[in-house]
């Protein structure tokens, strides 16, 4: 069960990009308790190599100025182009839904300085797997392993 609120908000872009056939990973950012942007992958929907959850997410909050009390939350933990993106805007904080299917790049993000917090959910968790069993392809593609 989710029971943090940005979290569940997270996967309910996972799930819209699932739905549009594309994979199932989403991501909203929290500034003063508040959603400011939303994001999930869309590189089958746009055919763009880049638009990750987390970059489709900061494009969608826009331009806010300081990062730096801001919360990315994201289902699985991030990779290095999206944890890249986090350092680069000086993002104090990480939330990942899980690391159990794909460890991202944790190290990184905490070797700059960004507190990660892996909540370890089952529902992320089953979501990325089964996608992964289903689309492997699609899944290597996505983190550069094809």
């Amino acid at each position: 069960m989710v029971t943090d609120i940005f979290m569940k908000c997270a996967l309910e872009e996972a799930e819209a990009g699932l739905q549009e056939g594309g994979i199932p990973i989403g991501s909203v950012l929290v500034r003063d308790g508040r959603i400011i942007g939303r994001g999930r992958n869309r590189r089958v929907q746009d055919d763009d190599p880049v638009l990750h959850a987390e970059i489709d997410c900061l494009r969608n909050a826009g331009r806010i100025g300081s990062y730096a009390e801001c919360t990315l939350y994201s289902t699985p933990m991030p990779c290095y182009l999206c944890a890249g993106a986090a350092v680069q805007f000086g993002i104090g904080k990480v939330v990942a839904g899980e690391s159990a299917n794909f460890a991202g790049a944790r190290e990184f993000l905490e070797s700059h300085g960004v507190e990660v917090l892996d909540l370890d959910l089952d529902v992320c968790k089953e979501m990325m797997g089964t996608f992964i069993e289903q689309h492997p392809d699609l899944w290597y593609e996505d983190i550069g392993e094809l």
